[in-house]
């Protein structure tokens, strides 16, 4: 049975990037730099002989050719003549704001995760973009991942620009490009933003899909407004559901509303047989608190959250065996992030009643618009790292009332690395590794969230981290030779002690080997096995294995500070 998926359509290799998430849907926004030629023909009718140009009248599309044989004997004919202004002539004027979508290329170079001392071969990929003010351009986070170089050009002109990269906001799906060139800003009006639109509002996609290189239009409306998984950040944000079809090359492109002023952003489409013309757009209380938040901090420092999991109370059971009572909703809370500054003040079974003033449902949800009601995140996203909310809690019957900071999260498997290299470390031939979401990726395909050993995927979807620094350290291979023999089949297994002291990271890790006096490296794995080497012959064994390999360090840059 084929699954839904969500996908980015930004590789000229043809990879999809994606994350887990458990109803996926596909992001098909940015598209290869590849030359498509496409080819259009115009049916252009002739003037009758006999008929002269100032009886001529211009109508917008030539009539079918049985409409055409009834008007020979008629007087008006939409023909064009040589005295006529030229096709292009009689196009209506375009819309000013369109003039301010630009096409990015992106030349993209990234790192090989299963070989972390190098990179992959590099690749380029063409997505949209838009002005907005300040001589600043917004388009996808994913259109410029790895990028290596960026340009930018303009609607009707020749010339790319190059940009530099302000910000990229992973958790978002947005990037803030500028160019130094004065030339570019030239002539172009930056566009203004326009509130949240309403169901059935309707909204116009512009773009450089697929398809041709010239600027596109598609038309729909506001199907869904709600909390959706973005694909990119392994997040959940507010976004748009439209009926307006958005399709590879589309990433990054504003979608307008009928006043002709941004409501969002284009970043993934929903991609399954039994669904049509669903994408989604970023809105724009997203994209200004991306915004805001670069312009307040002069870097993008991401979304905050409260660091809870919970539970609905919806049961009339389960709500009385908690104290509450009528007069009480809220949700219970299943476990709090050992990192998040609510875990000093937050518990277990606490039933969160109200969040900044606002109260919260049983099912989670708090009031949105007249008629609608969304999940209580929405609020948290609102909020910057670092701000102080209100939250009321019912503990033991009684209600308590605590101001918390709120946090950036803390993954044990992070979703990105945030354009940093991948660190590693190699002694007797085991390569260590931390195990992130682009390293699963890189390791079982586009469908690791099935392929991957099931205790890697417990601890991704499940497990929190107990410190900012802690990571999971994994043997991701073994690189043949004499000494370790016998361990050859060990593969993505992860390390949970050294010489009975427990791995903290990958830096504590080769701290711990380079400074080992002891006779024999001694390593804890998962599924109770164990690696033993002769501390001094494996150290000897390591640059003669680097060398066979042509790996330039047993350490990245990063182990060595």
């Amino acid at each position: 049975m084929e699954k839904n998926t969500r996908k980015r359509g930004l590789k000229t290799k043809q990879t999809i990037d994606s994350q887990p998430n458990p109803n996926p849907i596909t992001t098909t926004t940015t598209t290869p730099a590849a030359d498509v030629e496409t080819t259009t023909t115009r049916r252009v009718s002739k003037r009758r002989k006999n008929e002269k140009p100032s009886d001529v009248t211009t109508i917008k599309s030539p009539d079918r050719r049985s409409s055409r044989y009834k008007n020979d004997h008629s007087t008006n004919v939409g023909d064009y003549d040589d005295d006529d202004d030229d096709v292009a002539g009689n196009v209506g004027k375009a819309v000013p704001s369109m003039d301010a979508v630009v096409k990015v290329f992106c030349v993209h170079t990234e790192p090989n995760f299963s070989l972390p001392w190098q990179r992959k071969r590099q690749y380029s990929s063409s997505s949209s973009g838009f002005i907005i003010s300040g001589r600043r351009v917004l388009t996808n986070a994913h259109s410029v991942e790895h990028y290596t170089q960026v340009k930018v050009k303009k609607r009707g002109s020749d010339t790319k620009y190059l940009a530099t990269v302000l910000a990229i906001g992973t958790e978002c799906d947005i990037a803030m490009l500028t160019v130094s060139d004065d030339e570019f800003w030239e002539g172009i009006s930056p566009l203004e933003f326009g509130d949240l639109p309403a169901l059935q509002d309707a909204v116009t996609v512009v773009g450089y899909p697929i398809g041709g290189d010239t600027i596109s239009v598609t038309s729909g409306v506001v199907s869904r407004i709600e909390i959706l998984s973005y694909v990119h950040g392994s997040t959940e944000l507010l976004g748009l559901q439209i009926d307006a079809a958005i399709n590879s090359g589309n990433s990054g492109g504003p979608a307008f509303n009928d006043k002709g002023k941004c409501v969002g952003i284009a970043f993934q489409s929903l991609k399954h047989e039994d669904a049509e013309n669903i994408g989604y757009v970023i809105p724009t209380p997203v994209i200004m608190h991306f915004i805001n938040d670069y312009e307040k901090n002069g870097e993008y420092t991401g979304f905050p959250i409260l660091g809870v999991e919970w539970q609905k109370m919806e049961n009339p059971d389960l709500r009385m065996s908690m104290g509450m009572g009528n007069e009480h909703k809220g949700v219970r809370l299943k476990r709090i992030d050992p990192t998040a500054p609510a875990f000093k003040v937050l518990s277990s079974s606490d039933i969160i009643l109200s969040f900044d003033g606002v109260n919260v449902a049983n099912d989670g949800t708090v009031p949105f618009r007249h008629g609608e009601r969304i999940g209580f995140s929405y609020l948290v996203s609102q909020k910057y790292s670092g701000d102080k909310v209100f939250v009321k809690i019912l503990r033991n019957s009684k209600i308590r009332e605590f101001n918390i900071e709120l946090a950036t999260q803390t993954r044990l498997i992070p979703a990105h690395i945030e354009g940093k290299p991948p660190s590693y470390y190699i002694i007797g031939g085991l390569v260590f590794s931390a195990v992130s979401v682009p390293y699963l990726r890189s390791e079982y395909g586009k469908d690791y969230d099935f392929d991957a050993p099931v205790k890697l995927l417990d601890k991704h979807l499940h497990a929190l981290a107990e410190s900012v620094d802690e990571q999971l350290v994994v043997i991701s291979q073994v690189l043949v030779a004499d000494i370790n023999i016998g361990y050859e089949e060990i593969v993505n297994t992860q390390v949970l002690a050294f010489n009975n002291k427990p791995v903290k990271n990958l830096k504590s890790l080769a701290d711990m080997v380079e400074s080992c006096s002891e006779e024999f490296l001694k390593f804890d794995l998962e599924y109770q096995q164990i690696v033993v080497l002769r501390t001094e012959m494996a150290k000897k064994a390591t640059q003669n294995i680097l060398l066979t390999h042509c790996i330039p360090s047993a350490m990245s840059d990063d182990l060595k500070s």
